[in-house]
């Protein structure tokens, strides 16, 4: 497979600025050596999460605010970025956020940036989930602790419908997941889907086909393969008998809109395409927008990377424009023609 054709031809930003290609090639010469090796062993190595606490001393967006919060059993965190209100400021939409990190490392520290670039770009509180992760529990566990958030949010007085879920990398998979999740568990639709270079089917077979399997410069294609392999040994030890559905085979027809970002040589990319053609196949509008030589969640080098600064901006205009489409579909008409299906679904523009 080439290129698969979609339902919905992608937006693409292009540009690649000195900023982006110099990470593009510190990724390629470290990271993606490493996950290589990591991928040949022989046997499981989870070394301790030395980068999440490493990250403690990382600044965050001036003027950010944030705060512990235990939900079950997992510690999150409310954060609001600078001039953003809560439920008590009047403000009625939050996001909940699912940090990436291949379910296995990072956490609130690595993405605390992130996620309070997003928060400012989207004029939106944000709840950051801690949710656990392998090698000690599976991902139907990292699922719960979603739902968890959810219901925490709804606690707080936000109506399910005013809620974005988002996440990067395996928060991806996690942000397709819980949406699927809590619709199933009566608790409503949510607003949207945000996913930042998602992982969305564990099967390797799409990506090893694709034209992006061995261009990816942060993830070679067989260290994607081991981790599914680790996936299905953690829920073995654990005990869960129920196969996973991975967010591409999931019933999709009542999820709300959704935007996705993927860089336009990453292995991921099999994923994106696969996700927003089904998406769009089955009726829910989705924005594919894919980024000119971007590297994996290149969104949170925003610091320094141009092109993560306007991704980040996309991102905002798509929350606040969530807002804008529900307005719109709740306000009063006088004219009784059937509504038609959302231009931003079918969209063929490229940027």
């Amino acid at each position: 497979m080439a290129h698969l054709s979609l339902a919905a031809q992608p937006q693409f930003f292009r540009g690649s600025s000195l900023q982006s290609k110099a990470l593009g090639l510190g990724l390629r010469h470290t990271v993606r050596p490493l996950l290589g090796l990591w991928a040949h062993l022989p046997f499981d190595v989870f070394p301790p999460n030395v980068i999440e606490h490493a990250a403690r001393l990382l600044p965050v967006h001036e003027g950010t605010m944030w705060r512990p919060v235990e939900i079950d059993l997992t510690t999150s965190e409310w954060l609001q970025a600078k001039g953003v209100e809560d439920i008590t400021g009047g403000n009625e939409r939050a996001i909940l956020y699912f940090h990436g990190g291949a379910f296995l490392t990072c956490g609130l520290n690595t993405h605390r940036r992130l996620v309070s670039r997003i928060s400012y770009a989207a004029k939106q509180p944000v709840l950051n989930v801690g949710y656990r992760q392998m090698p000690y529990e599976p991902i139907n566990e990292s699922i719960a602790d979603g739902v968890a958030g959810f219901r925490w949010l709804l606690g707080q007085g936000y109506a399910p419908e005013n809620i974005t879920i988002a996440g990067d990398s395996a928060g991806g998979y996690l942000a397709f997941s819980v949406a699927r999740a809590v619709i199933d568990h009566g608790l409503g639709r949510p607003s949207g889907v945000v996913a930042l270079s998602p992982l969305l089917d564990f099967d390797p077979a799409g990506k090893k086909a694709h034209r992006n399997a061995h261009r990816c410069q942060t993830f070679p294609l067989h260290a994607v393969a081991k981790l599914a392999d680790v996936s299905l040994r953690m829920d073995t030890r654990r005990g869960v008998t129920t196969p996973r559905t991975d967010p591409v085979n999931m019933p999709l027809g009542d999820l709300p809109p959704a935007l996705i970002h993927v860089g336009s040589r990453e292995v991921l990319m099999a994923d994106a395409e696969l996700m927003a053609n089904r998406l769009v196949s089955a009726g829910v509008p989705c924005d594919l927008q894919v980024w000119e030589k971007q590297v994996h969640v290149f969104q949170a080098a925003a610091s320094w990377v141009p092109e993560a600064r306007a991704a980040i901006e996309e991102i905002g205009a798509f929350v606040r424009g969530l807002a804008e489409r529900d307005a719109t579909a709740t306000a009063p008409t006088m004219v009784s023609t059937p509504p038609t299906r959302s231009a931003r679904g079918a969209r063929a523009s490229v940027v």
